[in-house]
């Protein structure tokens, strides 16, 4: 993001208020943009040289190609590493690197192996995302990811092949029922394993703490924009690891709900339909039709369910915190994504 580029003077959060919801769900929209990902190496390099000519006071004023330069930064660039995250693995591709996955998971009928390969498919992407997008200032030992891995696979696989054994033995439902709720194993699965990973993944971060910083007043603002005062962190919190792993787990869980729930049920219904049973072969291409839309429909509200960057009053972490808080006594920190 555009903190780790030169430069005192902090460019605007975003053209939108991010302390409503409908606010961040604008500015999720912009960083989850799948046409952020045609940009080249060249119209990066540029994005970098505008908002640096911003943070250097060479340019004034936003403009809408700074608007456009810090869109391109902060879907490309980790906040904590300065580095561009790896195209699949940022939540610009988020939607297109899922739709196969997720389509194969809700394929009807699917065997034990099929099951198994997809379930294993859509963990190995969710570690990679959720290391990709994780806090970077608590480093994550390869012992750790292969560990988290394993159990995440273990997890997701258990669920759906128990609920796969268990729904056809419910005699209380009606044939009808049976077959929704077999339609729905996967998004069991995919939700109790979901939160698992993000939890084994960083793991880390809630162990040792992530760095909190108090949050400005006008006045130092400007003072960290003419180089009199640098901004350090206050340390590390658990308490802030915590409240940060946590909700980027319940996001995780509200983004998959309708992208696992909505398209299942609604096939379910098409299917019963004289269309298509005329037509089976269509089945597939509508199926990634509605798993597509509602993907795109869905991602910028999950992500929006909490703030990025989250603030929190000092005293509502550890001790050494409590008299340490900035403005209002409060400090900020990087949730991930």
């Amino acid at each position: 993001m555009t903190s780790s580029l030169p430069g005192t003077r902090d460019l605007p959060g975003s053209q939108y208020d991010l302390s409503t919801y409908w606010g961040r769900v604008r500015h999720a929209a912009d960083i989850s943009d799948p046409r952020t990902l045609l940009t080249s190496s060249a119209g990066l390099e540029n994005a970098k040289q505008l908002v640096t000519a911003y943070k250097t006071g060479k340019v004034q004023d936003m403009t809408p190609q700074l608007w456009k330069a810090k869109k391109i930064i902060d879907s490309t660039i980790h906040p904590d590493t300065g580095e561009p995250v790896l195209l699949p693995f940022r939540m610009s591709s988020f939607v297109l690197s899922n739709l196969v996955v997720t389509a194969g998971m809700l394929t009807p009928g699917l065997g034990t192996a099929g099951t198994l390969g997809w379930q294993v498919a859509n963990q190995s992407l969710n570690v990679a995302i959720n290391f990709s997008n994780a806090n970077k200032s608590t480093p994550l030992a390869t012992s750790t990811i292969v560990k988290s891995y394993f159990l995440a696979v273990s997890a997701s696989c258990g669920v759906a092949l128990g609920l796969n054994a268990l729904v056809p033995r419910l005699k209380g439902l009606s044939p009808n029922a049976k077959l929704i709720a077999g339609r729905l194993v996967p998004f069991a699965a995919v939700a109790s394993a979901g939160v698992l990973n993000v939890f084994l993944m960083r793991g880390e971060e809630i162990r040792h703490g992530i760095d909190v910083y108090p949050i400005l007043t006008d006045e130092q603002k400007k003072k960290v924009e003419t180089g009199e005062l640098e901004v350090k962190s206050l340390g590390k919190s658990k308490k802030a690891a915590t409240l940060a792993v946590g909700e980027t787990a319940v996001s995780r869980v509200l983004n998959a709900t309708p992208i696992m729930v909505l398209p299942p049920l609604i096939l379910v219904r098409l299917q019963k339909t004289e269309w298509l049973k005329q037509r089976p072969r269509m089945t597939t291409p509508i199926n990634l039709g509605l798993i597509l839309g509602t993907s795109l429909f869905a991602l910028p509200l999950a992500l929006a369910a909490f703030p990025q960057r989250e603030t929190v009053n000092a005293k509502s972490l550890e001790a050494e915190f409590h008299e340490r808080g900035g403005k209002g006594g409060l400090v900020e920190f990087n949730r991930g994504i």
